[in-house]
């Protein structure tokens, strides 16, 4: 199984809070953080791509990066660990994309891959005049179709005249082509979202559920396992995890309790109203997952919550669940959770000893 990181490309990572840590991003930061997980021998590093923020007093993901710049500069600066950027594919057309990939592959040594976001947060693309209306909300699997199809034959071929509804290539080209085989990472929860996953992506992004419910994907999975068993291809989920670990369990959950006193509620009512604008919102997609999380400054993302020996008890039960293909971790503090992962927790994890061992 992988252990991945998500890296903090907005500020203030993943929790909706005003007493949570606050930092904004930067490139150091997120060097810093990947250059540790790449020294802990994690597998992965895979950065988002967020358009507009939710705003509130917390100025929540107002301040973003840009996706695939900064996996290039991170690729210059690490050795061994898989880079993924994110793609939304309303912004950029994918011949651009697939020469962008191939640009960063060369400069990682063939360790770099794409995430695909099909895109249902509208205001992000609003703003920019981007938004093909409410009819993507239907349609987002269907384009991203088109897009990956060109993406795939540009890497595998070096040409592509693809022909859909949504994009009509003429002899177009791409040369140099990758080194190493592209991995695409997807994001569905939706049955249609697991559809579009097993059918083109390697790997599945997904999001667990609860508070200390290590089993809490095993239904999302066993979906998944369905979806690709249909494909015949072997492609499983990577699980988005939040760790707040500390010595003993009463600390850590004194860290949690701090960070939910702290709740911004203008954040989390834009970030509730966005999730929600879709009209035909499918039940557990992630639009659905993230509308429903109310006042959850966590997005209601699944929380390991307590000490070292805890949660490696817990990812090593995460683990078992059936199309368990990684673990996507972020961390209330980054900086120091990569360090207490990579010294205090995996050393722990059963789950982890052969690799480590290998490494």
């Amino acid at each position: 199984m992988d252990m991945g990181v998500f890296i903090p490309i907005g500020n203030n990572g993943w929790l909706i809070s005003t007493t949570s840590p606050q930092y904004m991003p930067t490139f150091e930061l997120n060097k810093q953080v990947v250059q540790r997980a790449e020294h802990f021998g994690l597998d992965f590093a895979l950065s988002m791509i967020k358009l507009r923020g939710f705003g509130g007093q917390s100025e929540f993901w107002d301040h973003n990066l840009e996706s695939f710049t900064l996996m290039a500069g991170l690729a210059a600066v690490t050795s061994r660990i898989q880079l993924y950027a994110s793609v939304a594919v309303l912004t950029i057309p994918p011949a651009i994309v697939a020469r962008m990939a191939s640009t960063i592959d060369s400069i990682s040594g063939g360790r770099f891959g794409v995430n695909i976001v099909s895109g249902w947060a509208q205001m992000e693309y609003v703003q920019m005049g981007l938004w093909p209306g409410d009819v993507h909300f239907a349609k987002r699997y269907d384009y991203s179709t088109e897009y990956v199809t060109v993406l795939r034959e540009l890497w595998e071929k070096g040409s592509s005249d693809f022909k859909g509804e949504y994009f009509k290539m003429e002899d177009c080209k791409l040369s140099p082509r990758p080194q190493a085989d592209m991995k695409i990472v997807c994001a569905g929860q939706s049955p249609r979202g697991m559809e579009f996953g097993a059918t083109y992506g390697n790997y599945n992004f997904t999001i667990s559920r609860g508070i200390n419910t290590p089993t809490a994907h095993l239904e999302t999975n066993e979906l998944m396992a369905a979806a690709a068993a249909k494909t015949g291809r072997d492609v499983g989920n990577y699980v988005l995890v939040m760790i707040i670990a500390d010595e003993t369990d009463e600390a850590a959950f004194a860290k949690w309790k701090h960070y939910n006193d702290g709740a911004d509620r203008d954040a989390l009512a834009w970030m509730t109203g966005e999730a929600k604008a879709d009209p035909n919102l499918a039940a557990g997609s992630t639009a659905d997952v993230i509308g429903s999380a109310g006042s959850a400054i966590n997005f209601t993302m699944g929380t390991l919550i307590g000490s070292y020996a805890s949660i490696a008890r817990m990812l090593d039960e995460m683990a078992t669940v059936t199309a368990t293909k990684g673990i996507m971790m972020v961390f209330d503090d980054f900086l120091i959770g990569v360090e207490q992962f990579g010294q205090h927790i995996q050393p722990l994890m059963k789950s982890r000893r052969d690799r480590l061992t290998a490494a």
